[in-house]
């Protein structure tokens, strides 16, 4: 898996910006957040999963948040300037970003779409999120990843 070369790197190399790739297995079938901080031998509170939510129009929008958390779809909505948000179902995933769910990056989907980073990492200098590859994730600045996903950090966990 280290010769991996997903979109997201691509993007990221293209950027010129620095990253490290994080291989773990997945033979178990244990993708969840917690279990790929276990497996990456990193703090959970480092570990980053990628949301995908839709609005009332149809607007979709991205929320990185701790493995360890949930969304609050309410602070979510509000920081989006919707009256209601909801997750997106599992199957429609890949229409919307291009990745599957275990590999959902926020870096380098279909679009560009508004992207929200809970405000825990800004107490981060490295954030751990999927590498756009069930079993890879990438380390990088949290600067970084802002930038690249031109995201918004917010409080928009419960």
């Amino acid at each position: 898996m280290s010769n991996i070369k997903t979109n997201a790197m691509r993007i990221l190399d293209s950027n010129d910006i620095l990253y490290n790739v994080i291989t773990y297995e997945t033979k178990d079938g244990k993708i969840d957040g917690l279990s790929v901080a276990k497996k990456s031998n990193k703090d959970p509170s480092l570990v980053y999963k990628t949301l995908v939510t839709k609005g009332r129009d149809n607007n979709i929008f991205i929320f990185v948040i701790p493995v360890e958390k949930e969304l609050d779809l309410k602070k979510a909505a509000k920081v989006c300037g919707e009256k209601k948000i909801d997750m997106i179902h599992v199957k429609d995933i890949k229409k919307y970003t291009g990745y599957i769910r275990g590999g959902c990056s926020p870096i380098g989907m279909k679009k560009l779409y508004p992207t929200f980073i809970n405000s825990t990492a800004e107490s981060l200098e490295n954030i751990l999120v999927s590498g756009g590859k069930i079993g890879v994730q990438i380390e990088l600045k949290v600067e970084d990843l802002k930038k690249v996903t031109k995201a918004a950090l917010d409080d928009v966990i419960e």
